[in-house]
Protein backbone atom coordinates (compact mmCIF):
# COMPACT_ATOMS: atom_id res chain seq x y z
CA UNK A 1 0.00 0.00 0.00
CA UNK A 2 1.32 3.41 -1.05
CA UNK A 3 1.80 6.33 1.21
CA UNK A 4 -0.05 9.86 0.85
CA UNK A 5 2.64 12.35 2.01
CA UNK A 6 1.96 15.90 1.99
CA UNK A 7 5.13 18.45 1.73
CA UNK A 8 4.89 21.76 2.61
CA UNK A 9 7.30 24.51 2.89
CA UNK A 10 5.82 27.53 5.08
CA UNK A 11 7.09 30.34 7.33
CA UNK A 12 7.77 29.27 11.15
CA UNK A 13 4.06 30.82 12.15
CA UNK A 14 2.39 28.11 9.74
CA UNK A 15 1.78 29.97 6.51
CA UNK A 16 2.71 29.14 2.81
CA UNK A 17 1.95 32.09 1.56
CA UNK A 18 1.58 35.63 2.54
CA UNK A 19 -1.50 37.69 2.71
CA UNK A 20 -0.80 38.89 -0.96
CA UNK A 21 -0.31 35.62 -2.03
CA UNK A 22 3.38 35.61 -1.83
CA UNK A 23 5.68 33.19 -1.59
CA UNK A 24 8.90 34.20 -2.73
CA UNK A 25 10.77 34.18 0.97
CA UNK A 26 10.11 30.04 1.12
CA UNK A 27 12.32 29.44 -1.90
CA UNK A 28 14.48 26.29 -1.33
CA UNK A 29 18.60 26.80 -1.78
CA UNK A 30 20.45 24.42 -3.16
CA UNK A 31 20.58 22.32 -0.29
CA UNK A 32 17.03 22.66 1.03
CA UNK A 33 15.82 21.81 -3.02
CA UNK A 34 17.93 18.79 -3.40
CA UNK A 35 16.73 17.44 0.37
CA UNK A 36 13.49 17.90 -1.04
CA UNK A 37 14.10 16.48 -4.32
CA UNK A 38 15.66 13.71 -2.43
CA UNK A 39 12.28 12.98 -0.96
CA UNK A 40 10.10 13.49 -3.54
CA UNK A 41 11.82 10.33 -5.36
CA UNK A 42 9.53 7.94 -3.31
CA UNK A 43 6.46 9.99 -5.61
CA UNK A 44 4.61 8.08 -8.52
CA UNK A 45 1.87 10.30 -8.42
CA UNK A 46 0.83 13.67 -7.40
CA UNK A 47 -2.80 14.90 -6.21
CA UNK A 48 -2.81 19.10 -6.83
CA UNK A 49 -5.35 21.49 -6.52
CA UNK A 50 -5.61 23.91 -9.85
CA UNK A 51 -3.49 26.71 -8.53
CA UNK A 52 -0.71 24.33 -7.09
CA UNK A 53 -1.01 22.62 -10.12
CA UNK A 54 -0.54 26.11 -12.33
CA UNK A 55 2.54 27.16 -10.05
CA UNK A 56 4.15 23.69 -11.18
CA UNK A 57 3.35 23.54 -14.91
CA UNK A 58 6.88 24.91 -15.56
CA UNK A 59 8.71 22.07 -14.57
CA UNK A 60 8.01 20.37 -17.03
CA UNK A 61 6.90 23.79 -20.04
CA UNK A 62 10.15 25.92 -19.26
CA UNK A 63 13.31 23.92 -20.29
CA UNK A 64 15.40 26.72 -18.79
CA UNK A 65 14.05 25.49 -15.64
CA UNK A 66 15.97 22.57 -15.81
CA UNK A 67 18.86 24.29 -17.22
CA UNK A 68 19.63 26.53 -13.58
CA UNK A 69 21.53 23.62 -12.40
CA UNK A 70 21.51 19.61 -11.56
CA UNK A 71 19.19 20.26 -8.26
CA UNK A 72 16.73 21.98 -11.00
CA UNK A 73 17.14 19.26 -13.60
CA UNK A 74 16.91 16.31 -10.76
CA UNK A 75 13.47 17.96 -9.77
CA UNK A 76 12.28 18.75 -13.78
CA UNK A 77 12.70 14.78 -13.97
CA UNK A 78 10.98 13.74 -10.96
CA UNK A 79 8.25 16.10 -11.79
CA UNK A 80 7.71 14.63 -15.33
CA UNK A 81 8.27 10.87 -14.70
CA UNK A 82 5.03 10.86 -12.42
CA UNK A 83 1.17 10.77 -12.47
CA UNK A 84 -0.38 13.99 -11.96
CA UNK A 85 -4.07 14.22 -11.07
CA UNK A 86 -5.45 18.03 -10.92
CA UNK A 87 -8.31 18.67 -8.53
CA UNK A 88 -10.31 21.61 -10.09
CA UNK A 89 -13.92 22.74 -11.15
CA UNK A 90 -12.50 25.04 -13.85
CA UNK A 91 -9.40 23.52 -15.63
CA UNK A 92 -10.54 22.27 -18.54
CA UNK A 93 -7.75 20.87 -19.97
CA UNK A 94 -4.31 20.01 -18.59
CA UNK A 95 -0.79 21.22 -19.61
CA UNK A 96 1.13 18.48 -19.06
CA UNK A 97 1.97 15.08 -19.85
CA UNK A 98 0.85 12.22 -17.58
CA UNK A 99 -1.94 14.49 -16.07
CA UNK A 100 -5.29 14.08 -15.33
CA UNK A 101 -8.68 16.07 -13.71
CA UNK A 102 -11.12 15.50 -11.48
CA UNK A 103 -13.53 17.88 -10.64
CA UNK A 104 -14.12 16.66 -7.19
CA UNK A 105 -11.91 15.14 -4.31
CA UNK A 106 -13.30 11.88 -3.39
CA UNK A 107 -11.51 9.64 -0.19
CA UNK A 108 -12.77 6.88 -1.52
CA UNK A 109 -10.99 7.19 -5.06
CA UNK A 110 -7.50 8.61 -3.14
CA UNK A 111 -8.40 5.68 -0.87
CA UNK A 112 -8.35 3.43 -3.15
CA UNK A 113 -5.47 4.49 -5.16
CA UNK A 114 -3.14 4.47 -2.16
CA UNK A 115 -4.29 0.73 -2.02
CA UNK A 116 -3.02 0.21 -5.33
CA UNK A 117 -0.16 2.12 -6.29
CA UNK A 118 3.24 0.76 -5.92
CA UNK A 119 4.70 3.99 -5.21
CA UNK A 120 3.83 6.67 -2.60
CA UNK A 121 1.65 9.72 -3.65
CA UNK A 122 2.45 13.13 -2.84
CA UNK A 123 -0.50 15.89 -2.37
CA UNK A 124 0.33 19.50 -2.90
CA UNK A 125 -0.94 22.47 -1.70
CA UNK A 126 -2.70 23.31 1.52
CA UNK A 127 -6.22 23.59 0.46
CA UNK A 128 -6.79 20.25 -1.54
CA UNK A 129 -3.98 18.65 1.52
CA UNK A 130 -7.09 20.03 3.94
CA UNK A 131 -9.37 17.31 2.58
CA UNK A 132 -7.22 14.43 2.71
CA UNK A 133 -6.45 15.47 6.36
CA UNK A 134 -9.72 15.87 7.40
CA UNK A 135 -10.61 12.12 5.71
CA UNK A 136 -8.01 10.52 7.88
CA UNK A 137 -5.56 9.61 4.64
CA UNK A 138 -2.63 11.64 4.80
CA UNK A 139 0.31 9.35 6.42
CA UNK A 140 3.26 11.72 5.86
CA UNK A 141 3.18 15.12 6.61
CA UNK A 142 7.12 16.59 5.97
CA UNK A 143 7.06 20.42 6.81
CA UNK A 144 9.96 22.20 5.48
CA UNK A 145 9.99 25.62 8.18
CA UNK A 146 11.77 28.84 6.31
CA UNK A 147 13.40 31.00 9.43
CA UNK A 148 10.75 34.04 8.94
CA UNK A 149 7.41 35.01 10.27
CA UNK A 150 4.79 36.84 8.18
CA UNK A 151 1.95 37.23 10.53
CA UNK A 152 -0.81 35.27 7.95
CA UNK A 153 -1.80 34.04 4.88
CA UNK A 154 -2.88 30.64 3.93
CA UNK A 155 -2.10 28.28 5.98
CA UNK A 156 0.01 25.34 5.79
CA UNK A 157 -2.35 23.37 7.51
CA UNK A 158 -6.08 23.16 8.31
CA UNK A 159 -7.40 25.38 11.73
CA UNK A 160 -9.92 22.74 13.63
CA UNK A 161 -8.15 19.76 13.20
CA UNK A 162 -6.76 17.52 15.34
CA UNK A 163 -3.79 14.91 14.54
CA UNK A 164 -1.63 13.19 16.62
CA UNK A 165 1.51 13.34 15.31
CA UNK A 166 5.07 11.22 15.80
CA UNK A 167 8.14 12.56 14.90
CA UNK A 168 10.09 10.22 12.10
CA UNK A 169 13.16 12.65 11.39
CA UNK A 170 13.90 16.28 11.57
CA UNK A 171 16.93 17.80 9.68
CA UNK A 172 18.58 21.50 10.30
CA UNK A 173 19.77 22.85 7.21
CA UNK A 174 22.90 25.67 7.08
CA UNK A 175 19.99 28.40 5.45
CA UNK A 176 17.99 28.15 9.38
CA UNK A 177 15.42 26.40 7.40
CA UNK A 178 14.15 23.26 9.56
CA UNK A 179 12.70 19.83 8.10
CA UNK A 180 10.02 17.99 10.16
CA UNK A 181 8.75 14.75 9.31
CA UNK A 182 6.31 13.10 10.68
CA UNK A 183 3.97 10.23 10.79
CA UNK A 184 0.37 10.40 11.62
CA UNK A 185 -0.98 8.66 13.86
Amino acid sequence: MARLRYSAIGSVDGFVSDADGRFDWAAPDEEVHAHVNDRERATGTFLLGRRTYELMTPWENDPELAEDGPTMADFAALWQAAEKIVFSRTLESASTSRTSIETDFDPAKVQELKATSEADIGIGGPTLAAHALKAGLVDIIDLYLVPVVIGSGLAALPHGLRLDLELLDDHRFANGTLHLRYGVR
